[in-house]
């Protein structure tokens, strides 16, 4: 009789799953497929994934962005709502990437669990691959790790890696932006996935009183609408009103993704010293998402504007004689553009004033 200390253990015994890993890996191939592009050098499956910077460029200069999905994934537990919080992954990275006037050329995600459930973790990637999809970025590899006793049941984690490029003549640090530009606000779709700790708070402040619908949706699907891509749309008016121009002083001059922190932190980030974006209040509307997530947290509007994007998901900071035009672009291209305030001297105030 075999005694139990030298019965064989397998790695299924100990937790994981070899088979379902593969599954898994079948399952995303054709997804990440559809994201391919000029550069790609070799698909998945490799130790590692091969890309070469187009020719196109000149003086390439390489830009990386990594994030996560943060405790908005909470939700999508709780709510069994896997099939966009990979959008949100890639957003996070590509948007980042793309303030520094890059294009975002591939993506690499990694997946952690405890135990794998192919059907759930292949919703996941889908959202990832219709992220880069969306976004011209091809998902050329990624990590899959199944850690058993490391996450409790139906839980996982979500970070992401992007690589950008951008023509070293083209890269835009905000050092030109200068009183009188104009501050472009680009819509966002809602919370994007900053602020969620907040926003479960509220949430178990509501109880059962909580909204049929908000701006159109239902409840859970405002709440979860992930994160607006806005690659192609930027890239296009880039293009379109690159900074210097015939004036020599025009076009786009710095862009700001609004993250944690909101409009208050992250504007100042793009900001030669100096300087400061006066924003006006009410020069975009405010969703009912917002106005109830205010409302129930009871914060100020001091406070909605640093824990939130609060409406504006992009800033874009343009030459004055040039943001009529930019403007239109945009709309163009399917954004929302607010004009919501302008560069002015600093002074003593703050980098960035809402009045």
């Amino acid at each position: 009789m075999t005694s139990p200390s030298s019965t064989p253990l397998s790695y299924k015994d100990a937790g994981v799953d070899i088979d379902a890993g593969d599954a898994l890996v079948d399952r995303i191939k054709p997804l990440a497929k559809k994201t391919m592009r000029e550069g790609v050098l070799a698909g998945i499956g490799g130790f590692g994934a091969l890309f070469e910077v187009p020719k196109r460029y000149k003086e390439p200069v390489l830009v990386s962005g990594t994030d996560g999905v943060g405790t908005k994934l909470k939700l999508a537990f709780e709510w069994q709502m896997h099939d966009t919080v990979g959008i949100d992954l890639v957003a996070m990275s590509v948007n980042d990437v793309l303030v520094q006037g890059a294009e975002p050329l591939f993506f690499l995600d990694y997946f952690a669990c405890g135990k794998l459930d192919v059907d759930t973790a292949a919703r996941v990637v889908g959202g990832i691959a219709k992220g880069c999809e969306l976004s011209g970025c091809a998902l050329i590899g990624g990590e899959t790790a199944e850690m058993p006793g490391m996450y409790p049941a139906g839980e996982y984690d979500l970070a992401g890696f992007a690589v950008g490029a951008v023509e070293k003549s083209k890269i835009l640090t905000g050092q030109n932006v200068k009183p009188g530009d104009v501050v472009l606000g680009l819509a966002s779709h809602g919370v994007h996935s900053n602020g969620f700790s907040l926003v479960r708070k509220v949430i178990e402040r509501a109880g059962a009183d909580l909204p049929a619908t908000l701006d159109g949706q239902p409840f859970r699907e405002a709440v979860m609408a992930p994160t607006r891509l806005y690659v192609k749309p930027v890239l296009a008016a880039l293009a379109a009103h690159p900074h210097g121009g015939e004036a020599g002083d025009g076009g786009i001059k710095a862009l700001a993704h609004i993250t944690g922190g909101g409009l208050l932190e992250n504007i100042p980030r793009v900001l030669p010293e100096g300087t400061a974006a006066h924003l006006q209040k009410g020069s975009w509307p405010q969703t009912e998402l917002f106005a109830w997530l205010q409302k129930v947290a009871g914060i100020d509007d001091i406070e909605m504007n640093r824990t939130f994007n609060n409406g504006i998901g992009m800033v874009v900071v343009v030459a004055a004689a040039d943001a009529e035009a930019c403007a239109t672009t945009l709309r163009a291209q399917g954004e929302t553009v607010h004009r919501i305030g302008t560069i002015a001297g600093r002074g003593e105030g703050a980098a960035v004033v809402v009045a």
